[in-house]
């Protein structure tokens, strides 16, 4: 029932998706991207759903407490806890803790926007990147493209640690999927070919 409904909203706002989804989609780190709007988390959560994609993203713990915990949490939401940890008083990052929270399960999507926000960034964040190589994960690229209304996951990368090979694998793939907000989406200018 619930799929139905998420592939009737999507219907009727015009999305269609990409049937090919890799296998891959069951245990990875999934990029979002372009990420410009609000409407980017309605419409990926929706598509995500429709194609069994057992998707999650990861947040600050004070955003789950009462009540939004009661919504971001049925969406996929799960807390991060960047507490210092035992004796040591060190704070895991933020990767580390993506990467343990990926090794812990079997089947589990993490959805990232590597921009970071909704506004223009020439730089993205790479913890994404370590996180699934630390994890032995893929890293599946999830997108939303406004002008064709189309959502998908259209390729995976196995991380290897050639950080600049791979991260240009990424950035050409998002070279011509446009957000809602084209002039606010920017490719990493470091891994532009």
């Amino acid at each position: 029932m619930g799929k139905r409904l998420a592939a009737l909203l999507l219907r009727l706002s015009g999305w269609r998706l990409n049937p090919a989804v890799p296998k891959e989609v069951e245990h990875c780190v999934i990029i979002a991207a372009p990420h410009t709007s609000n409407w980017d988390i309605y419409y990926a959560r929706l598509a995500f759903y429709v194609m069994g994609i057992p998707l999650k993203f990861t947040i600050k713990r004070e955003w789950m407490r009462f009540p939004l915990g009661l919504i971001i949490g049925p969406l996929g939401g799960l807390a991060i806890d960047r507490r210092p940890r035992g004796d040591s008083g060190e704070r895991p990052s933020y990767t580390q803790l993506m990467a343990e929270l990926l090794e812990s399960q079997d089947k589990m999507a993490i959805m990232v926007t590597p921009e970071g926000t909704r506004g223009r960034r020439e730089k993205w964040k790479t913890g994404f990147y370590y996180a699934a190589l630390q994890a032995k994960a893929p890293i599946c690229l999830g997108y939303l493209d406004y002008t064709k209304k189309e959502a998908g996951v259209g390729a995976f990368i196995y991380p290897t640690g050639d950080v600049e090979a791979e991260l240009k694998q990424i950035m050409d793939f998002y070279r011509n999927i446009k957000g809602k907000y084209p002039d606010q989406f920017a490719l990493d200018q470091r891994y532009v070919s």
